[in-house]
């Protein structure tokens, strides 16, 4: 089977975000507790952190983690996460029937996010609680001091403000399963009070006002232009969140899943660029895609801790995915979704970064690893960053029952002007042929290729695991051939490779 494609160093799409590689972290699970956090840990630092989690993190050069939450935030009171510990309350988080213990608090993880050398996206609770609530946040957070909330953190430790500059205004306040759901104009307009007020404060922090919990909703798309309609003079992003899932054991469908997501977003950018011109603004709202992954692999086991008589247990083992190589694909595929569409979305947060849905996973007083999906993310984080590039391809397509004409082929491309590079990501989603892909270059010069690695498996459910975390990693491929502008490479059935190509020195 063959595919051809043309990449021109003028056919240029977007300059990504470097967020579009974020993570982030909720309340939920171990996440926090005994994922990022783990005092007893022998790794663990002054704070309580795992410096073996902290590394690979690291490694994943993630750029921005959302916190709080997700579903706990609509609930949360951040006031029980400060001041000493020994007086921190311990609550029932109705979001996942389980205790929280307020043992990591802003604070806590301000500092990690600090040596973990990324930005912070700090979420507000608009379910049970409100304005004040949000705007008593942001004063503890970023004000130097002088005032009732600036000066309790300076009490609690903490002298200078942290400066958080992405908050995010609530967290699917469209879904029933949220702690103060609301209507689209009930959240629109407690989102723009809450945003008029957080810029009175600063006028230059990034706001995030929620879009659909997914594209499934009653009420999506309407709900967008509502709530954009209320706020759009206020915000900067709206966010869309999504998840995939193969209970039907059907690769090629579920394999073809990122083509609902460009339809997702596509509609969501239409919305905007509607309210956009209904307002005669000249302003651009961009999308937030602030949670997104593969989520199915657990909910067996998840319903039966969740739903059991189980109490409210601390931290319990739930929405733990083991990934595979399948899942390897689907990541890829998302992320070049997100690459192609950079010139809307600017920010994206694979859901979560640890243990829960993630690609870092641990045990409880034991080793952290790599899960599958650790390498199409690492690839895009270290190799992503840089200019958007349309590549035009010619490709054998496959039809499932609601998708019509999915290429065999998905790819992105990525051009870094600073070192003349171009990184292309390829997945073939066909389950027995070899692809052979010739793509043709123009108008970069000569190229060389400097890197190529290969991610394949006999096993399309093989996993990595603690005792065997290298079972499913890249490899350097060895058969790809770049003659007169031309590269060809095979790319075997249900693989991932990123290619990198550079220009030859004079």
């Amino acid at each position: 089977m063959h595919a051809s494609g043309i990449l021109h160093k003028l056919n240029k799409i977007s300059k990504i975000d470097d967020r579009l590689y974020g993570s982030f972290l909720e309340h939920m699970g171990r996440a926090v507790y005994s994922g990022i956090y783990e005092p007893d840990h022998k790794t663990a630092d002054q704070n309580g952190m795992r410096e073996d989690v902290l590394a690979l993190v690291k490694e994943l050069n993630v750029p921005v983690v959302r916190y709080p939450g997700g579903n706990f935030v609509s609930a949360y009171n951040w006031e029980d996460g400060i001041g000493p510990k020994q007086d921190r309350p311990t609550r029932l988080d109705l979001a996942w029937h389980t205790s929280e213990s307020n043992q990591v608090g802003i604070h806590e993880f301000a500092d990690w996010a600090k040596k973990a050398e990324t930005d912070i996206m700090l979420a507000v609770n608009l379910g049970s609680k409100g304005m004040d609530s949000a705007r008593n946040l942001l004063e503890y957070t970023n004000h130097p001091g002088g005032s009732y909330w600036s000066d309790l953190r300076r009490a609690n430790g903490q002298e200078e403000p942290w400066n958080v500059r992405m908050w995010c205004l609530g967290n699917e306040m469209d879904g029933p399963w949220q702690v103060g759901q609301k209507t689209a104009d009930e959240y629109g307009r407690i989102a723009r009070e809450t945003a008029k007020a957080m810029r009175a404060f600063d006028g230059d922090l990034e706001l995030v006002v929620c879009g659909s919990s997914t594209p499934y909703m009653v009420t999506y798309p309407a709900w967008e232009a509502t709530v954009l309609d209320h706020t759009y003079d206020e915000i900067d992003f709206i966010s869309l969140h999504m998840y995939f899932e193969n209970e039907a054991n059907d690769t090629a469908t579920y394999l073809a899943q990122n083509h609902e997501l460009e339809k997702y977003i596509h509609t969501v950018a239409s919305v905007i660029e509607f309210i956009k011109t209904k307002k005669r603004s000249n302003k651009q709202v961009y999308i937030s895609f602030d949670e997104w992954n593969v989520w199915y692999h657990s909910k067996p086991q998840d319903k039966k801790i969740l739903e059991g008589n189980a109490g409210w247990p601390h931290a319990p083992a739930i929405l733990e995915d083991i990934y595979n190589l399948e899942d390897v694909l689907q990541v890829a595929c998302i992320l070049n979704t997100f690459i192609r569409r950079a010139d809307i979305v600017k920010i994206a947060c694979m859901a979560q970064l640890v243990n829960v849905i993630a690609p870092i996973m641990t045990s409880k007083g034991g080793g952290a690893w790599r899960q599958t999906i650790f390498y199409p993310l690492l690839f895009a984080s270290k190799y992503g960053r840089g200019t958007s590039m349309n590549v035009q391809v010619d490709c054998p397509t496959y039809d499932v029952e609601k998708i019509k004409d999915i290429p065999y082929l998905d790819v992105s491309a990525v051009y870094q002007d600073e070192d003349e590079t171009i990184s292309l990501f390829l997945v073939n989603r066909h389950e027995t042929q070899t692809l052979n892909f010739n793509l043709s270059l123009a108008g970069f010069g000569d190229m060389q290729i400097v890197d190529h690695q290969l991610m394949v498996h006999d096993d399309l459910r093989a996993v990595n695991t603690e005792q065997n975390p290298d079972n499913v990693i890249p490899t350097p491929g060895d058969n790809a051939v770049l003659e007169g502008g031309v590269l060809d490479i095979p790319l075997p059935p249900h693989s991932f490779q990123m290619v990198r190509l550079a220009k030859v020195s004079s």
